[in-house]
């Protein structure tokens, strides 16, 4: 039962994937654009690390640099499966009890693109294991995007010139 927090994960139009492999997921992701929000404002050649823990939720770790103050941010979180595993429906904390929807609502067979939707129409991510997309991957996503409601005219494309 939820009293005080939302219990919503995803958007009302948004799917998460199923027949979902964890193991395939794992490893460094790369922002090619996002909606902007606070934790991330200001940050280019931001990237998600994704990595199995002991106790079996897994590891978080996000990075990006920080145009207006020329330095490096980091944060590390959690992740569990709010379901099965086999569904892409994440819930990923931050900061201690405190959960927010993880979705990946649209990935290619091979494990290289991602659609994530966070859990309202505030929160969006196309991921990469590189630093671009192709531009097909790119305009699929973005038709999903619009479809569930999303405003992709407000993404920040995410430039990566930093090693």
């Amino acid at each position: 039962m939820c009293l005080f927090i939302s219990c919503k994960t995803i958007p009302e139009k948004a799917t998460a994937v199923s027949s979902f492999d964890k193991s395939k997921y794992l490893g460094k992701w790369f922002e090619i654009a996002r909606l902007d929000f606070k934790f991330e404002r200001n940050l280019n050649n931001t990237t998600a690390e994704y990595s199995l823990k002991d106790n079996g939720l897994i590891k978080v770790d996000n990075k990006g640099f920080n145009v207006k103050t020329n330095e490096w941010k980091q944060s590390v979180g959690k992740a569990k499966f709010a379901e099965d595993e086999n569904v892409a429906k994440l819930r990923v904390s931050f900061f201690g009890p405190f959960y927010s929807g993880y979705n990946v609502i649209a990935i290619d067979k091979d494990y290289q693109y991602a659609l994530i939707a966070g859990e309202s129409l505030d929160y969006m991510w196309i991921l990469s294991r590189k630093t671009t997309i192709p531009d097909e991957i790119r305009q699929n996503y973005l038709k999903i995007a619009k479809e569930i409601g999303y405003k992709t005219e407000d993404l920040i494309w995410v430039k990566h010139d930093k090693a």
